[in-house]
């Protein structure tokens, strides 16, 4: 166990980094206008997070011990093909979804 007064040192921490790390964007530039190049750099941001947290998950997954197994890997693909094929966020999320149980259950994972 760790100790309560580390624990509550740590969040205390941890939150008041957060805050100002936010607070340097928000608060000291946030009425200012941002040059051309960091504005066109940050558009891309979010398309490179959220495979930046989806990648481990399915080429490593801990459901698997870290082993790659075809379940996860063909929910991913069918996510993807459908995404791009529909341009519909919710389609591609629920046919991975499917994908993912279907191909768990034909494999006895």
């Amino acid at each position: 166990m760790i100790d309560p007064a580390a624990l509550w040192i740590t969040m205390l921490g941890v939150g008041l980094g957060s805050y100002l790390m936010r607070f340097i964007f928000l608060g000291v530039i946030g009425d200012r206008p941002l040059p051309p190049w960091l504005s066109r750099h940050l558009r891309y941001t979010g398309v490179a997070i959220l495979p930046a947290l989806t990648a481990p998950l399915i080429l490593w997954p801990a459901a698997t011990d870290g082993t790659p197994d075809p379940a996860r890997m063909s929910a991913a693909l069918v996510t993807l093909v459908i995404g791009v094929w529909t341009r519909n966020v919710l389609i591609a999320i629920l046919s991975g979804g499917i994908t993912l149980y279907a191909m768990l259950a034909l494999t006895g994972a």
